[in-house]
């Protein structure tokens, strides 16, 4: 789903609970990882939660590779997490990804003020993992 598309609908929820039903569904729309994607290699460190993320670099004509992720996570929340996070930074070229702050999002959102200080961390983990992925992708 595109970001663009996600941010419109957090919108048009006004409850709290209602955009938490909705990052969960967002949880459900993330392509499964195949079994050997479930590596130590893949693991991110930092999430109180398991979380996995699989990155793939593509290189097309002049430019900076373009970076596609994919991820999964053993809890619901935080698998919601993971859909809205590759939503803003899949498919996007390695130097923009450096210099795209999830931060603003996720205080836009309302989800900053609503998430437990872990999560904000696995957050926070998750996005510098996806960076890292993006600095090797263009050294």
């Amino acid at each position: 789903m595109a970001i663009d598309e996600i941010i419109g609908n957090f919108e048009m929820l006004d409850e709290w609970e209602d955009r938490y039903r909705y990052l969960i569904e967002l949880g459900r729309t993330l392509e499964p990882l195949p079994k050997e994607a479930y590596t130590e290699e893949n693991k991110v460190r930092g999430c109180a939660s398991q979380v996995w993320l699989e990155s793939k670099s593509s290189k097309e004509g002049p430019g900076a590779p373009i970076l596609s992720f994919r991820g999964d996570s053993d809890a619901h929340i935080v698998r919601g997490l993971v859909a809205l996070i590759l939503a803003l930074y899949s498919g996007r070229p390695a130097d923009e990804i450096t210099g795209l702050d999830a931060m603003p999002l996720f205080t836009d959102l309302g989800l900053a003020q609503h998430l437990t200080p872990q999560r904000s961390n696995g957050v926070r983990s998750m996005v510098e993992r996806i960076k890292n992925e993006a600095r090797a992708a263009l050294a």
